[in-house]
């Protein structure tokens, strides 16, 4: 029997296993897929969202706290839990030298990738890189790693940890961390948490998964069935704009369409529904899969001028092309006078100013609806691109209600031995919406509190003021010193 089961295989599950392993406790990971998939989501990510009060190597200047709980908490909606948002923030200012003690290494945003020079940190490689060095670390460290072995149920006695069932194999520990992911690869679940909309559609059929095709949310269903206390609305996710053309799984960040802002989105109608230019790209571009998806057919259309190339990253499919707006509009097969129309009305709304994409600058529309609040230029300058947009599901918000020691709560009452992290708890903390990194902030954050708890709870050692949820957030619990001496 070992001391800590870990269930999961992606960023917060190796953080759980490696501060686990790092406090003394012996650790079996079990991730479900094959091991040239392993990761789950992270493998696609790029970057983790740091506070810091002045300039830190790869980050410039400063981002305080309260500006980035201003930033989650403007993006949410107000659906957070403060305390535990704050306590992934404050982490998220002393992770980064421990990542590089497991071999993970930054850089500084890309040219033209996204304006975060000042909030983001930017892995080396991305996420398969980051994924890649805490498994070597792991290995080194001795967590034993079992690839292929999907847990499908929990044995529980009042509350507690007992086993892991995977098929007929059955896994025994003293205490375990759940970090198996959402539900984002299961299109029944989602199909039901979306349901059917006043046209009669079911928009959960037109979803890309832009993630891994593992989340199936099956050890997610297993424990809300069970009774623990579930947080967050099913149908709220990590829910972006991507090309039409993405593939239905693991098409990642490449497939991200980041023009949005630098020009007009209309729905198939050829009519405009929401605001280009509401925020910064980054702040903003978790809320377009949603507002897609709302969309007849859940589809959308990206449109650009020449003067926007350039301007944003390029994704991986190269737009549609055409030398006037009338033969765009054909080719993409939108109809021409409404496409015109909306094309006309919104050039003649945008008013003079000076164009800075780095700032929120006053270029804006004047008596348009919906408005255009920054970077409004007109469409007028050829070529003309446009790009078709679907909605592309990352991860889902439905979870498991913690504590800050990341324990998971049955009827209220949180359990001794069983602790989760990762997207199966990130709901505590987005409730809606997303900011660029935010979610690595979680999940390294709870990944990090969870293990260490995990392993306290083997000992049989009770918390105490030397050991806090924020202290071990931060590696600074005492096993984890002792590990490193």
């Amino acid at each position: 029997m070992v001391d800590v089961l870990v269930i999961g295989g992606g960023n917060a599950a190796l953080c759980a296993a490696l501060m686990a392993r790092e406090a003394g406790a012996s650790v079996l990971l079990l991730e479900s897929a094959p091991r040239e998939w392993r990761g789950g989501n992270s493998q696609h990510t790029r970057n983790l969202r740091c506070m810091h009060d002045a300039p830190q190597d790869v980050l410039v200047d400063a981002y305080p706290e309260e500006e980035y709980w201003q930033d989650l908490l403007k993006v949410t909606g107000g659906i957070t839990n403060e305390p535990l948002a704050r306590l992934a923030i404050r982490a998220s200012s002393t992770c980064r030298p421990w990542m590089q003690k497991h071999g993970v290494r930054f850089q500084p945003p890309l040219s033209g990738a996204l304006h975060v020079a000042r909030t983001n940190a930017f892995f080396m490689g991305g996420g398969k890189a980051l994924v890649n060095a805490y498994y070597r670390s792991a290995e080194t460290l001795g967590v034993q790693i079992r690839y292929e072995t999907p847990v499908d149920a929990i044995e529980l006695d009042n509350g507690r940890f007992v086993a892991a069932h995977s098929g007929n194999q059955r896994f025994e520990a003293r205490t375990c961390v759940l970090a198996a992911g959402g539900f984002e690869s299961n299109r029944e679940w989602l199909r039901e948490a979306w349901g059917q909309n006043e046209r009669g559609e079911w928009p959960a059929d037109n979803f890309l998964i832009r993630g891994t095709r593992f989340n199936k949310g099956v050890l997610l269903k297993f424990m809300i069935d069970a009774g623990a206390d579930p947080i967050g609305d099913p149908s709220q996710s990590h829910c972006v704009a991507i090309d039409a053309r993405a593939p239905l799984y693991d098409g990642g960040i490449c497939t991200r369409i980041d023009c949005v802002s630098l020009g007009v989105v209309v729905n198939r109608d050829a009519e405009r529904f929401y605001d280009e230019g509401e925020d910064f790209w980054p702040k903003r571009y978790a809320i377009w899969g949603r507002l897609v998806a709302q969309q007849p057919g859940q589809i959308g259309y990206s449109i650009i001028d020449s003067k926007a190339i350039g301007r944003f990253m390029p994704p991986v499919f190269p737009g549609t092309r055409a030398d006037t707006l009338p033969d765009l509009a054909r080719a993409l097969g939108l109809p021409v006078d409404a496409f015109m129309r909306t094309v006309d009305a919104y050039n003649a709304a945008c008013q003079p100013g000076t164009f800075d994409h780095t700032t929120l600058d006053d270029c804006r529309t004047e008596g348009l609806a919906p408005p255009k609040t920054h970077w409004a230029l007109p469409l007028d300058k050829p070529p003309f691109y446009g790009y078709a947009l679907r909605p592309g599901i990352t991860f889902t918000y439905l979870g498991l209600k913690v504590n800050d020691r990341a324990q998971v709560h049955f009827g209220g009452k949180p359990s001794d031995n069983l602790f989760v992290a990762g997207e199966m708890m990130a709901g505590n903390v987005l409730g809606k919406g997303y900011t660029a990194g935010v979610g690595m902030s979680i999940g390294t954050a709870f990944g990090r509190i969870a293990g260490t708890q995990a392993a306290r709870a083997a000992r049989g050692d009770t918390a105490d003021s030397a050991n806090t949820p924020a202290a071990d957030a931060a590696g600074e619990s005492t096993g984890a010193h002792r590990a490193e001496a």
